[in-house]
Order: structure tokens, then sequence, then C-alpha cells
């Protein structure tokens, strides 16, 4: 149990505030006032009982905290390596992250996302948002703090701009644009729906010319010089060989051989495309010399592939399958604007479940009287 004493030393009249932590370790804390020791001893006992105690002399701050955190997170190396950055950017330097763990208050977080949104867009904000937000709840549970600061924010709005994806007359243009050793990169995306890791480490083995399919197993994460696994499990797939695709494939393997390890797309020294320098280089000289908008980028064809789905009468669900969508919201979310028009066929399914059972209303008459 806890206790107080009260010590006079000088003249000057102090409590002092004594208890065994969850850990049984002795300690202690003075107060000027008597009341104040009080209320402290009973929040405390209560803390203990409820298995809810937090030590009032830890100085973990939030960026130790925070690399600790991300430290002990099962992430792919590309997310470890994002979390890191932000972290190292957004936490680090600034006046939040020097701040002691337990003492930072929902105000000071406010000021930090405010000043933060300065330089992030919304939707980046609110990604390095939920991961304090993480951070302080690992701290509740670790018992570093009592409860998260990290509420009630107030976040600018974000505006996802609608997709308009590139016409197969574009996408033409854009490969008629490409170096003749780059041609086949831009079909094959349009043509498979591929990530740009995707693509760069798409490999001969992978595509089956007789079973028209293609097997994405692997990426070229931004940075890296070998494979690794795709973004999610649901990355990993067999995606159709459409007829042009295969016939551009067949051509880019007549005139360039592939690497050493069967990838099909490589630099003129056998080695796979680097993200920056394919993405930034090539492709955006390529969009510029066939007059697409400068804020065209690889990823575009993915959009375009989508598009080509949907317009065509495919499910969202397979059109899900197909991108390595976790779920059919994100399709729905992102291209849902560029489904066809059903505004006739919702009419002829309900006449037509109706057609037989209800009777017909008389001429002239107001139905429901």
């Amino acid at each position: 149990m806890a206790s107080i004493d009260k010590r006079e030393r000088g003249g000057t009249v102090t409590w002092l505030a004594r208890w065994r932590d969850d850990t049984g370790r002795q300690r202690k804390r003075s107060f000027s006032r008597k009341i104040d020791a009080q209320r402290f001893v009973t929040q405390l006992e209560a803390d203990l009982l409820r298995g809810q105690y937090v030590d009032p002399f830890d100085t973990t701050t939030v960026l130790e905290y925070a690399r600790r955190w991300a430290g002990a997170r099962i992430h792919r190396p590309t997310t470890a390596r994002r979390v890191e950055s932000m972290i190292d950017t957004h936490i680090a330097g600034t006046s939040l992250g020097a701040r002691r763990l337990a003492a930072v208050t929902p105000s000071e977080v406010q000021a930090w996302a405010s000043d933060r949104a300065q330089v992030l867009a919304p939707t980046t904000l609110r990604n390095l948002v939920s991961l304090l937000r993480s951070v302080y709840a690992s701290a509740v549970l670790d018992r570093l703090v009592a409860s998260s600061p990290v509420v009630r924010l107030s976040l600018p709005p974000t505006h996802r701009e609608r997709v308009v994806p590139l016409s197969v007359e574009q996408v033409l243009a854009l490969a008629e644009a490409m170096p003749r050793r780059n041609r086949a990169m831009v079909i094959t995306q349009a043509g498979l729906g591929l990530r740009i890791g995707e693509l760069l480490s798409l490999r001969v083995q992978d595509v089956d010319f007789m079973r028209r399919s293609v097997r994405i197993e692997w990426q070229l994460a931004p940075g890296q010089k070998t494979r690794s696994a795709p973004k999610t499990r649901r990355s990993a797939r067999t995606v159709p060989l459409p007829q042009v695709v295969a016939e551009a494939l067949s051509v880019h393997l007549e005139e360039f051989t592939p690497g050493e390890d069967g990838t099909l797309f490589t630099t003129r020294f056998g080695a796979p495309y680097r993200h920056d320098y394919y993405g930034t280089r090539i492709f955006a000289e390529a969009v510029a010399r066939s007059g697409l908008p400068k804020s065209t980028t690889s990823h575009d064809l993915r959009h375009h592939y989508a598009s080509v789905l949907l317009a065509q009468g495919e499910s969202v669900i397979a059109v899900a399958e197909r991108l390595g969508h976790h779920n059919a919201g994100l399709v729905l979310s992102t291209y849902g604007h560029l489904m066809p028009d059903s505004e006739d066929r919702t009419r002829r399914a309900v006449d037509s479940a109706w057609a037989a059972c209800a009777p017909p209303v008389p001429h002239g008459e107001v139905a429901g009287r």
C-alpha cells in the first residue's frame, strides 16, 4: 500500500508519497501540498489494482518508442523502409519526437498534425497520423501511457481525383513513343494490369504462351536489385494472356535477349530496370513525345486495364482478382464511375420481376387508390 509522510526542512513542508510499483520496487515522489499527494496516491493505487499502472518517472520519448515499435513490427522490406522514413522525417524532425511519451497532450498532437499538413498531402497526412495512433496504442498496452493523446484530430479533407483512363489509341501512341526496347513493356502493362514492380520483375518462365496465362509471383521493389514477394498475398496471381500481349512479347523476344535469370525486360547491359530510371526517364520522356498529359505515369496503364474490363462487363470481383486487390471495395471506390450506365438494366430487372405477378394498373386510374 502507498503512504504519505510529512517532511519539514528549513521551514519548508513537503509531503512524500511512497509506494511499490508493479514490479515490487520501492518508489517515492514529493509534493508541496498534501491534497496533491493524496490525489496522486489514490489514483496510483487504483491503477495498480486495475493493472493499469504507468511509471511516472519513465523518460521514453515519442521518437524512441516509435523506433522501438517499428523495429518490432513484422513488416515487408518496402513497408519497413516507408515507416522508417516517415518516423525519421515527420517525428524525429519535429518537436513532438523529443517529448516524453507519457507527457504528450491531445492539443500537442493536433498542433503537430496541423504543422505536418503544411508539407503533406491530406492522404499522406492521414497515413502518418494512423502510424502515430498505432504507436500510442502499443504504448498503452505496454503501460507506458495511460491513454492515447491521438484522439479527435481535425485533419484536412481528402479528395481523390476521379480516374480518367487512357484510351487504346493513347496507349498505342505511348508505345510508339517508347524506344524499341521498351515498347512491349507498355503493351504488357496495359494488357495485364501489372504494377510497375511486377512488370519489371516479369520473366520468360512466368509466361505460358500455350495456356495463354501469366503468373505474377515476384516484384522488384523501389531501390532493390533482387526480386521479392508481391505487395500482398492476393497480389500473387495468374492472369489471362491476351493475344495482343502475346504478340508484343513474341516480337520483343525475337529482337531482345532475356536476362540470365529469364528477366523479360532488361537494359542493354542485361540488367533489370530500376523503378526510378524507367519511370522518370524512359516512361516520362515517352509521355512528353506522345503528347499525353504530363501527369501520366505507368500506373495509368493499370487504370486502363481495369477500365477496359469493366467496360466489357467483367464483374467487379473478377477485376479485383486480376488486379491483385484484397477486396472488390477498392475497385468500386476507384473505378465505380467507369462502370457502364446500369439504369436501363435496373428498370428492366424490376419490370421483369413484377410482370408475371403484378396486376396491370387500369388506364386513367392512380395506383394506390
